[in-house]
């Protein structure tokens, strides 16, 4: 069994956006009011979140999450990985570093962003990070085998994870032909979109569904929507039905 909760789907362009007065910041469905991108994924009693942004700690007490074993990083930007200085209550209650599993690269924007919970004589109540450095091959995590997927984020490398039947893709816009082949047989295929439009380092739309459509998962559902894409109502009715916008706290299980 395998289950996935979206923490957030939005992005820091998400829902709602500071001072924006579009009708969709302001909607009253709550499916249009989205936290920063991340998920939940329990996998044969392993429980795995996959980033940490921002809005981290809000989410972790919204959904009354008291154990992980994990962080899985896909990338080093702030909206990503900038809730990770609250692992430090986790630190508290565990009594041990917080495992992060992460590239080279995102470490080493890790040491820039949190360099006081890398000193060699850090401050009382620093957070403590266990952190496990992966590249794109297959690792595991106490029970759950992970699987790397590689993606590009414009010209930067990014990683997303295949877990079961379940794959979560963030932050890209190409995927090389390679990399699609160890999305074969999904149930689920999460997969990132910002706007309609083209854009420099997200899909499209129209791209995020040429995606899905190649890869045929049983269901694909969309994430990192911004405020750009429209309502979720009607992003929903214009897609095919095995195509959805994810919301906040949507649970699956396959």
């Amino acid at each position: 069994m395998t289950r996935i909760t979206f923490l957030g789907t939005g992005t820091s362009q998400g829902v709602p956006v500071i001072g924006c007065k579009c009708p969709v910041c302001l909607s009253h469905d709550i499916r249009d009011n989205r936290l920063r991108s991340s998920v939940l994924i329990e996998h044969n009693g392993t429980r795995l979140i996959i980033d940490a942004g921002p809005d981290f700690r809000q989410q972790m007490l919204r959904e009354q999450i008291e154990s992980v074993d994990a962080v899985l990083l896909t990338h080093g930007h702030k909206d990503h990985t900038g809730g990770l200085d609250d692992v430090r209550a986790i630190n508290f209650i565990r009594k041990e570093p917080f495992a992060v599993y992460c590239e080279d690269l995102v470490l080493e924007s890790l040491m820039r962003e949190y360099s006081y919970a890398f000193e060699e004589y850090k401050y009382p109540g620093a957070p403590e990070f266990d952190i496990k450095i992966i590249d794109n091959k297959q690792f595991m995590v106490n029970t759950a085998i992970v699987t790397p997927v590689r993606a590009y984020h414009y010209k930067l490398p990014v990683l997303g994870f295949r877990i079961g039947e379940i794959a979560y893709i963030t932050d890209a816009n190409h995927i090389p032909e390679e990399e699609l082949e160890k999305l074969n047989n999904l149930s689920i295929l999460v997969l990132n979109t910002v706007r309609r439009e083209r854009h420099i380092s997200h899909f499209s739309l129209d791209e995020a569904v040429a995606v899905a459509e190649r890869v045929k998962p049983k269901k694909c559902f969309l994430t990192h929507l911004s405020h750009q894409i429209g309502f979720h109502s009607e992003l929903d009715d214009s897609l095919p039905e095995w195509i959805s916008p994810a919301y906040d706290r949507l649970t699956l299980t396959v």
